[in-house]
């Protein structure tokens, strides 16, 4: 199976790139961050037409994620099942596809270190960790994919010294992914490439970053570890950055011997 993620960065503007780049990779499921499409207005006979079914979870301008699947989605599930409030921004979006209960994921962005919408991203992943207590195993079949909005590393950005006192790098960020994790959950792309720095998915729009190289790994396919152990290839499509009105993002993948 081949599973993937990617903040397209509006759905509407790159749906030719997308819808191009899912013929031409052909995944079993794909996860997508920032549809930024009213809930209605997600283009599912598009993907219907490859093949696909879809649910969108969205707000309009802003955030909103789907799941695209051509094996099966059974058991939707927008938002947190944790007894709390529902999450007042579309950012989650749970399925099982294949068996595997899958979720795509828009973790908020922060802003800057102690702003409200930085303790919100904080909460929230806090939330998406009781949501996984509360709800499943690690010794299910789980994937978290999406735009997690944190470097987890040093090695994750291209300066650290650069992203001093900034967002995505700060410890307490750090310690809420780590918390994700040890739920019982693989970071797949690293368990490949456990050594090798200079590996990115996001690259800024501004200064020439994907050319100078100046991104950031911060798109994840986590995964328990049952289905860690099978996955046998993870890799970042550098190619899906580039050319005319690409996403800030590239395609992340990984493909699972099932």
């Amino acid at each position: 199976m081949r599973i993937v993620t990617w903040n397209v960065n509006s759905l509407k503007a790159r749906l030719p790139r997308v819808l191009d780049w899912v013929e031409t990779m052909d995944p079993d499921v794909l996860c997508i961050q920032e549809t930024k499409l009213a809930e209605d207005a997600f283009p599912s006979d598009s993907f219907a037409k490859l093949g696909y079914e879809s649910i969108h979870h969205g707000q309009g301008q802003w955030n909103g994620v789907a799941i695209i699947s051509k094996v099966g989605i059974d058991d939707p599930v927008s938002g947190f099942s944790d007894g709390g409030a529902p999450d007042p921004d579309a950012r989650i979006i749970w399925a099982t596809c294949g068996g595997l209960r899958v979720a795509s994921a828009y973790i908020p962005n922060g802003r800057e270190v102690g702003h409200d919408h930085y303790i919100y991203k904080l909460d929230w992943l806090g939330r998406l960790r009781s949501h996984l207590d509360e709800n499943h195993s690690p010794k299910e079949d789980v994937l978290i994919l999406g735009d997690f909005n944190v470097a987890p590393e040093d090695r994750d950005v291209w300066s650290a010294k650069a992203f001093k006192g900034a967002t995505h790098v700060s410890q307490p960020e750090r310690n809420a992914y780590q918390e994700v994790l040890d739920w019982g959950l693989q970071d797949t792309f690293r368990n490949h490439y456990p050594e090798e720095d200079g590996l990115y998915t996001f690259w800024d729009y501004r200064q020439g970053s994907f050319y100078k190289r100046y991104g950031m790994r911060i798109d994840f396919i986590l995964a328990s570890k049952s289905l860690a152990n099978q996955c046998t290839l993870a890799l970042v499509d550098r190619n899906a950055r580039k050319g005319e009105k690409p996403s800030d993002h590239a395609p992340l993948l990984a493909d699972f011997q099932r």
